[in-house]
């Protein structure tokens, strides 16, 4: 029988069997190729902790603005204004001031009964059913009603808009990286092109007002409204950021807290542990985790020259894992402590974090009250595949 080592090493983002477990492949890269190279789609990908916390801060070699995401980027696909996700200084800078006003602490306060409303009204009719699904019932409800709610979104018209965001995503076993479609962009700001034209003539306290009000400082100190694309790439981009990563949270720590019924029954007894909770779930599960980036300018890592025009993927969930900054990280220890890369570093580090974490904590406030015990259904649970998020696309349970 031939060992482990023996077989070639192998990464590949589009993979889906690697996705449905990508951590061994990741544990053999940081031993055996800190700086892999995948010579099919001509990328490199760090997974060392050191090297990717590192490397998320050098935005100058490693470029944002082609994409994050390896199927835009390896698809060269022209990048709209307004994707904030998908910039660089010094437009990055102004667009990221400008948004950081939109996201204020006054809003965040007003955000928090908002959500555990929504939960009370998505978890209480399953009461006394026997179980719920994870995603169906709650990830992809509650994430979905508060970002529509924060834009001024109708609420009749939020499920058709997640379920579009998330088609657009949507990875298969014969998916070509290199075709995807240069209009998804456009598809995807399209849906909100009627309620920007609407929002416009009937202001409201949400974001898409603020968005068509808001002016942006240039860098010689004039000032300017968005145009009209960039309050549409604003609104897509928050809408499918807020959705997508919440609900893979969601429903990663409710098959964590199923696989470890210890934990789940402190986060029972004592809710101030739940924060905890959610961040070594983070780490260890992850909604995000690779950052693809455009290699602006020649580097040299590792004794290698990796050239400009080439891509990097940092692959933050990898540094989650590595042995020489987390003592065991395979185990799933809600005392553990410490600093993920889960929500990047630097000039990307994600402006959504508060809320993340505040509707996790909610949410599972709100599903230990109900249930303190549950058992994940794995015979009909579903992963879902995309090239830009992990996590589960159906997770039922069966409740105690």
């Amino acid at each position: 029988m031939s060992s482990p080592s023996a077989v070639e090493l192998y990464y590949d983002p589009f993979d889906v069997d690697i996705d449905s477990n990508p951590y061994p492949v990741w544990k053999r890269m940081r031993e055996e190729a800190p700086l892999y190279y995948n010579e099919k789609y001509n990328f490199y990908a760090l997974s060392r902790y050191d090297d990717v916390a590192r490397e998320l801060h050098n935005w100058q070699t490693y470029r944002s603005g082609r994409g994050t995401t390896a199927d835009i980027l390896f698809a060269n696909i022209e990048v709209p204004p307004g994707i904030l996700l998908f910039e660089d200084p010094p437009l990055h800078d102004l667009h990221r001031k400008l948004l950081s006003r939109v996201f204020t602490p006054r809003r965040m306060l007003a955000v928090e009964s908002m959500v555990r409303g929504f939960c009370v009204r998505e978890l209480d009719p399953l009461v006394g059913q026997g179980g719920f699904d994870f995603i169906a019932d709650l990830g992809a409800m509650m994430p979905m009603r508060t970002i529509g709610y924060l834009l001024g979104i109708p609420e009749a018209d939020q499920e058709k808009i997640r379920d579009r965001s998330v088609a657009n995503i949507e990875m298969t076993k014969d998916s070509d990286p290199a075709q995807v479609d240069a209009s998804v962009f456009a598809n995807t700001i399209a849906l909100f092109a009627e309620y920007i034209e609407w929002r416009a003539g009937h202001p409201s306290d949400d974001l898409m007002t603020e968005l068509l009000r808001a002016e942006i400082e240039e860098p010689d100190g004039t000032k300017r409204p968005l145009s009209r694309t960039e309050v549409l790439s604003y609104t897509a981009m928050i809408a499918g950021a807020g959705n997508e990563t919440t609900a893979r949270l969601i429903g990663f720590m409710g098959q964590l807290l199923s696989d470890h019924p210890d934990a789940r029954r402190e986060l029972a007894a004592d809710h101030s542990l739940i924060p905890g909770a959610i961040e070594e779930t983070l780490r260890y599960e992850p909604p995000s985790p690779v950052q693809a980036r455009y290699v602006a300018q020649q580097a040299e890592l590792y004794d290698r020259v990796i050239p400009e025009g080439s891509y990097m993927l940092l692959l933050n969930a990898s540094a989650n894992r590595d042995e020489n900054q987390f003592a065991d990280p395979d185990r799933y220890d809600i005392h553990r402590g410490g600093s993920h890369l889960s929500f990047g570093q630097g000039l990307h580090f994600c402006l959504g974090s508060a809320l993340a974490r505040l509707e996790a904590r909610v949410a599972f406030e709100e599903v230990l009250n109900r249930w303190p015990d549950w058992e994940v259904d794995y015979a009909n649970a579903q992963r879902a595949h995309t090239a830009s998020v992990r996590g589960w696309a159906r997770l039922p349970v069966v409740t105690g």
